[in-house]
């Protein structure tokens, strides 16, 4: 095998690992763009938050591919750069960063700084296009669902009856809030929450408190219709009919909050969680990022 066989070899390597990540990004973006993103009332800040957030992974690595192909020794230096920044952006040069985030990158660099994909044209394409065609495909199904979510704009007190069970939801406020919070501050709230939900007293009222797990999952809904949740103690598994959604009457469908915080406890540490797709898992309690919420119950 001659040098040149050798070095577009190299260089078809590199553009396959390059569009393999690509389209990992692509998936992975849009995928939780639909999931925890898209919450603005405004479009343009939808799109903005997308290309922002979630779709800039996907655009830098195709970015540094595109350059790696036209100007190979310009992308080996720019594959070390992007491993040395991403390093430094989760502040730390542990086992994992090394072996998931730098060695995969500066071995894309040296591939690329010997390699010479041939013929140029195909690798460009190959670098934009399975890339793009992995955002179409895996981003079809959760446009068409956030586009039929249903949204009446009330935030008031909800009466949810359905599934062997009827409760009085929160109204929008310190009972439902639309950013996160720990376990304990959501117990405490509700604990203190007065009858109309719209203040929090300076001690126990004992009317409101945080959802079971059961009840949360029999309460789901989509399209305005009961999801028939099961929750299975056993297995900590929560099944349904119909796959829940972040709709009306239960969730703000215009707050970034995705999940609620229940009533049961896993143990000392933990408690359960629900999604608003209605899955159900356990998180540390003292675990309060903005898009953990929860919603009092009566």
């Amino acid at each position: 095998m001659n040098r040149l066989d050798k070095r577009k070899i190299a260089g078809w390597v590199a553009v396959g690992f390059s569009t393999a990540i690509t389209c990992f990004w692509a998936f992975w973006g849009i995928i939780e763009n639909f999931h925890e993103g898209w919450y603005f009332e405004s479009l343009l800040s939808n799109i903005g938050l997308m290309f922002l957030q979630y779709l800039s992974p996907m655009l830098i690595f195709m970015g540094v591919a595109l350059v790696s192909v036209i100007r190979p020794r310009v992308g080996g230096i720019l594959h070390v750069v992007v491993a040395l920044l991403a390093a430094w952006f989760f502040g730390a040069f542990t086992n994992t960063i090394v072996l998931l985030i730098l060695l995969p990158l500066i071995g894309l660099g040296v591939l690329y700084w010997f390699g010479r994909p041939q013929p140029r044209k195909a690798a460009l394409a190959m670098v934009v296009g399975l890339p793009f065609l992995t955002l179409i495909i895996s981003g079809a199904e959760p446009i068409l669902r956030v586009s039929q979510r249903i949204d009446d704009g009330k935030l008031n007190t909800r009466v949810v009856q359905g599934n062997g069970v009827s409760l009085m939801w929160a109204p929008d406020g310190p009972g439902w809030p639309r950013a996160g919070d720990n376990w304990y501050e959501a117990q405490r709230v509700c604990q203190h929450l007065s009858e109309d939900g719209l203040s929090v007293a300076s001690s126990p009222q004992d009317i409101w408190r945080l959802p079971t797990v059961d009840e949360a999952v029999r309460s789901m809904a989509r399209h305005g219709q009961n999801s028939v949740g099961v929750w299975d103690e056993e297995t900590a598994k929560a099944s349904y009919e119909t796959r829940p959604d972040k709709e009306s009457p239960l969730w703000n469908v215009c707050s970034q909050v995705i999940y609620w915080w229940t009533a049961n406890e896993v143990d000392d540490e933990k408690a359960y969680m629900i999604v608003y797709d209605g899955k159900v898992w356990p998180r540390v309690k003292d675990f309060g990022p903005p898009y953990l919420g929860f919603r009092c119950v009566k």
